[in-house]
């Protein structure tokens, strides 16, 4: 039952463009699998989906076969075969066996025969050995996109983004990075708990001042429950509380989340507002993200929240002294948590997605207060979404924009980050800072 589950995950991840994190719960449900074979599915699918095209190019080479020239379902049951040989303590013997009664569940009768023969090969080799096969006589930016299932176009971008940050010997770390699974964590809401409110066992070193690492499953913890901590990437809590720390001039009476969905950014922000006394308003663009960022908030009391297109807020009559804005970008810097999107991104969607970043910021501008700082966040690296968002703002509002050192106010929120501070925008690396790949540029608008 597990492993069909797993199947019926990967099916829908390809069929559908289904978010795995999303649907596996459901699936879970369903088959009434218990924790032990839970943890198991969640293994085998998310390791399948991180390591798929090295998968893929060891069942070509093992079976002489294009993939594509693959029955389809018998596709999802080889890679699944082939992660259980290669990453899992499965016996060889049960792999593949498994394997064969999955093909038989649920693919063709012909594929079966077949199936059973390529895993067996497969089965013959270790992954490293599989690895120098298939990446023989490669370039090295080929090989790296083979060995850790990386498009090509991203492990380009990775470099490039890498090189603007004077690490560009570390591409390795950085995709190796994106293929384990990430710890999670909390963050701990201000005023609602702290992190000495959770077993000290199950910390280890946290970046956020509010962020709480832990093991086993975060329902079961109480302050979870009630909504005063959420599960959480630390990096998404750091661009959040350097928001919040950094210095305006004008006085500091509005808060702005500009795209809230699904709410756990504004929830910070909302948090921190109601100790400090600001007004905090949140947007989302959809009824159903909106609904999201109101239950999201409901625990904390009450908050505007409104539904509209963040492009048209600057032409509003509200202003705010600061303004959240988590664009809508690739989310390439959240692979390690989001697998499936690495395969489901193409280049092409950088156009619409840079044009919407610029229309959501020129919005984000107008509705600044001068003095006021805007803070652009995106969970991608890739320079189109990131410092080359941040070269436009600078023409675009030449002599209006200065550009605060977000490495320095994180640092004074984090020392352990050791962020360079000769670099004013900040990039956080899941191989660094044990975070997602968040970016974050502090745009202050001028008085005068």
């Amino acid at each position: 039952m597990s492993r069909e589950v797993a199947f019926d995950l990967l099916n829908r991840v390809q069929s559908d463009d289904a978010y795995a994190n999303l649907l596996l719960p459901t699936l879970i449900s369903r088959a009434k699998l218990d924790s032990r074979d839970a943890a198991f599915v969640q293994e085998l699918a998310f390791g399948t989906i991180r390591n798929w095209l090295l998968y893929e190019k060891i069942i070509e080479a093992a079976s002489s076969r294009k993939i594509d020239d693959i029955e389809p379902d018998a596709q999802i049951v080889m890679v699944l075969g082939v992660h259980q040989l290669l990453e899992m303590r499965v016996p060889t013997h049960a792999a593949i066996n498994e394997s064969v009664n999955l093909a038989k569940a649920k693919a063709s009768k012909g594929s079966v025969g077949f199936v059973n023969a390529v895993l067996r090969k497969i089965a013959l080799k270790d992954k490293d050995d599989w690895i120098d096969s298939v990446t023989k006589g490669l370039s090295e930016l080929d090989s790296l996109s083979i060995q850790y299932s990386h498009p090509i176009w991203i492990v380009q971008a990775f470099k490039a983004a890498l090189a603007s940050r004077g690490i560009d010997g570390k591409l390795e770390d950085l995709l190796a990075s994106n293929n384990l699974a990430p710890k999670v964590s909390l963050a701990a809401l201000p005023g609602f708990c702290n992190p000495d409110d959770f077993d000290k066992e199950q910390q280890a070193q946290n970046r956020s001042p509010i962020g709480v690492e832990i093991s086993g499953n975060p329902a079961n913890i109480e302050l979870v429950n009630r909504g005063f901590a959420r599960v959480q990437d630390q990096g998404s809590q750091l661009v959040t509380l350097a928001l919040a720390a950094a210095p305006v001039e004008v006085a500091d009476d509005n808060w702005l989340d500009m795209c809230a969905g699904p709410g756990g950014k504004a929830a910070i922000l909302a948090a921190m507002s109601l100790e400090s006394g600001q007004r905090f308003v949140s947007n989302e663009v959809s009824d159903h993200r909106a609904k999201l960022v109101i239950n999201a908030l409901k625990p904390l009391g009450d908050f505007e929240v409104m539904t509209s297109d963040g492009r048209s807020l600057g032409q509003g009559a509200q202003k705010f002294s600061r303004i959240l804005l988590d664009a809508p970008c690739t989310g390439l810097g959240a692979l390690r948590r989001r697998p499936e999107s690495r395969w489901r991104r193409r280049p092409d969607d950088l156009v619409d997605l840079v044009k919407l970043q610029r229309e959501l910021i020129q919005s984000a501008w107008d509705a600044l207060e001068p003095g006021g700082v805007l803070g652009y966040v995106t969970c991608s690296p890739h320079l189109s979404e990131t410092t080359g968002q941040v070269a436009w703002a600078e023409g675009r509002f030449k002599g209006q924009l200065e550009l605060l050192n977000a490495n320095a106010i994180l640092n004074s929120i984090s020392q352990s980050l050791n962020l360079d501070e000769s670099l004013r925008t900040a990039q956080l690396w899941p191989h660094v800072h044990g975070t997602d790949a968040m970016f974050l540029a502090l745009l202050r608008k001028s008085i005068n």
